[in-house]
């Protein structure tokens, strides 16, 4: 399994802060590889591990969606359960400015705002989900429930299934 390092980030200060229990796992990476590829290193199963992705709305609003790594965000799905008339992915160069994150770090945890986050329904029934601890070389295991809690958000069909 993945080594133990102290590296406490953002989100995991507010996860602890918010007395939510977690386990982090951290792998070597020096720049940013796909999810797919990290759930392979770290020997866990893929319908466990979730991304996060941003996209902006028609109304310029900024929107946080949380699916599993396999699956494809579906655009029109997640532009109705957040009220726009479309969403698109934001640039990889806006990550950062937006979130506060890098690409293959972004948590929705404690970005630099409070955004609109839905996380895919999927989530519910498992009792554990894996989702980027908020930098690259961390990922955080914990209930679904406590990501929606800790980052304020509700569960939506959002993949193309």
């Amino acid at each position: 399994m993945a080594k133990k390092k102290e590296i406490k980030t953002n989100a995991m200060r507010i996860l602890e802060s918010m007395k939510i229990s977690f386990q982090q796992y951290t792998y070597e990476c020096e720049e940013f590889v796909d999810g797919l590829q990290i759930a392979d290193q770290l020997g866990l199963p893929h319908e466990k591990v979730f991304k996060t992705l941003v996209t902006v709305g028609a109304s310029k609003n900024y929107f946080v969606f949380v699916i599993p790594i396999a699956e494809e965000l579906d655009l029109k799905k997640a532009a109705r359960v957040v009220g726009e008339k479309s969403v698109e992915m934001i640039h990889v160069k806006d990550i950062n400015r937006v979130t506060g994150y890098i690409r293959g770090g972004c948590t929705a945890v404690g970005m630099k705002k409070q955004y609109v986050t839905r996380i895919d329904c999927s989530a519910e029934g498992q009792p554990t989900i894996i989702v980027s601890g908020g930098r690259i070389g961390s990922q955080i295991e914990l209930a679904p429930g406590d990501l929606a809690k800790a980052a304020q958000a509700e569960f939506a069909e959002l993949t193309k299934r």
